[in-house]
């Protein structure tokens, strides 16, 4: 492999974020953490100083990305709900209200085939052992498939109502 090619693909999986500053390698690192993390862990994934990593989780936390957790050590976790906050905003201003309508209709529709095909109101509710071993996998498939499907919504339906109230309020 040349030099040239390395830099022009993708990070090695084991350091994606070797190139990047070390802003934006703590920020990496905390997304990816799945539980409140150390400043000690973060600062190792992130291949930086404790100082350092404690000084961008703080920026993080106030800006309300991360969330953090007091006791001894502090850790610290990505704040999901900002993150849909995030998601529901880039909606409603990208996307008409109309557009809005139709994705939360077409999800809808996904959801009442799922509910219709394994006759229950969510994938929490499917017992994936009622199945026979051959479709084991495909089940698993659309559960993961139906909650996603069922998150999307949400996020699009508050992303209409947000945008609704934005198209009012700006017509009043």
């Amino acid at each position: 492999m040349t030099a040239q090619s390395r830099r022009d693909g993708p990070p090695p999986f084991d350091r994606p974020f070797e190139a990047a500053n070390t802003k934006q390698r703590v920020y990496g690192a905390i997304l990816h953490a799945r539980e409140p993390t150390t400043v000690a862990e973060i600062a190792t994934r992130a291949d930086c100083s404790e100082e350092s990593a404690r000084t961008h989780l703080a920026f993080y936390a106030d800006l309300g990305i991360v969330i953090q957790h007091e006791g001894r050590p502090v850790r610290y976790e990505r704040n999901d709900e900002y993150f849909e906050w995030r998601r529901v905003n880039e909606l409603a201003r990208k996307k008409t209200v109309e557009e809005l309508q139709t994705r939360v209709s077409e999800l809808t529709d996904r959801l009442e085939e799922y509910r219709a095909e394994y006759d229950v109101d969510s994938p929490a509710m499917v017992d994936v052992l009622e199945f026979d071993a051959s479709r084991v996998d495909d089940v698993y498939t659309d559960l993961g498939d139906w909650a996603t499907v069922m998150e999307k919504r949400e996020l699009h339906e508050r992303a209409r109502k947000k945008a609704a109230s934005s198209t009012a309020s700006s017509v009043s």
